[in-house]
């Protein structure tokens, strides 16, 4: 389970996050909606401990990110906007180095990469090198190293950005299995038709604020709309950054 309370964080004269606070359950889908630069990024970032909050807490099965941070990142597969994977090495030793570096060894490590090369289907770049991978392709690699070491929290940021067609629903489909297996998953979008049909409950941010949480139905209730893109757009109070795909 993730809770959020009350974040707020500033770079110079920007407030980027402002007062967000939120809980995303485990076992559930949570949506960060918004436009472009509302602060989703920042707002994951500060839960998987790349930036530490100005003010408020983030807090991960119990531990609190800004206090516990190695911890933290054990139980937590984090797929940030910037996937930088090791060019020269293959699929398999990007996955493989990650799991080392969470402490895996032997067998263990070659199991849970053998299952995610399968989950994934990552069997025909296995042994490639990254280089020259398509957008899919290096998303693929990227959760698969983010998974490694089978955190029971995942953080997804706008993990469909650049695939085709296919990809993003052999995405949506995995995100899915992620949710059935028990996890915690969160992940960002400015896409209403990835957050409607994955999410089981949605934080819609603007400007660095929650400006509406809940469930589809929720939203709906609470904007006196008949569905969620007009719930959405109803939120924010303008139709800027809304993006119909």
């Amino acid at each position: 389970m993730i809770q959020a309370t009350n974040l707020r964080k500033t770079f110079g004269k920007i407030t980027a996050v402002d007062d967000v606070s939120f809980e995303a359950p485990d076992g559930k889908i949570t949506g960060l909606l918004g436009p472009n630069g509302a602060g989703k990024t920042t707002t994951l970032r500060m839960i998987y401990t790349l930036y530490q909050p100005d003010c408020g807490t983030a807090v991960v099965d119990g531990m609190n990110c800004a206090e516990r941070p190695v911890e933290v990142r054990q139980a937590i597969g984090a797929l940030p906007d910037s996937h930088g994977l090791y060019a020269r090495l293959t699929s398999r030793e990007n996955v493989r180095y990650y799991g080392q570096l969470h402490g895996m060894r032997g067998k263990a490590l070659e199991d849970s990469i053998d299952e995610l090369l399968d989950l994934l289907d990552m069997r025909d770049i296995e042994h490639r090198r990254t280089q020259g991978f398509s957008s899919g392709q290096r998303v693929k690699v990227a959760i698969a190293r983010a998974l490694v070491h089978r955190p029971p929290n995942v953080l997804l940021d706008e993990p469909t950005v650049g695939l085709d067609v296919m990809s993003t629903r052999a995405m949506r489909d995995f995100i899915r299995q992620l949710r059935d297996q028990g996890r915690c998953v969160v992940f960002s979008s400015h896409i209403m038709q990835e957050v409607s049909a994955l999410c089981d409950n949605i934080i819609i941010i603007d400007r660095g604020r929650v400006v509406a949480s809940g469930s589809p139905d929720d939203l709906l209730r609470q904007t006196g709309q008949a569905d969620l893109e007009d719930a959405f757009v109803a939120a924010i109070g303008s139709e800027e950054g809304l993006v119909r795909a």
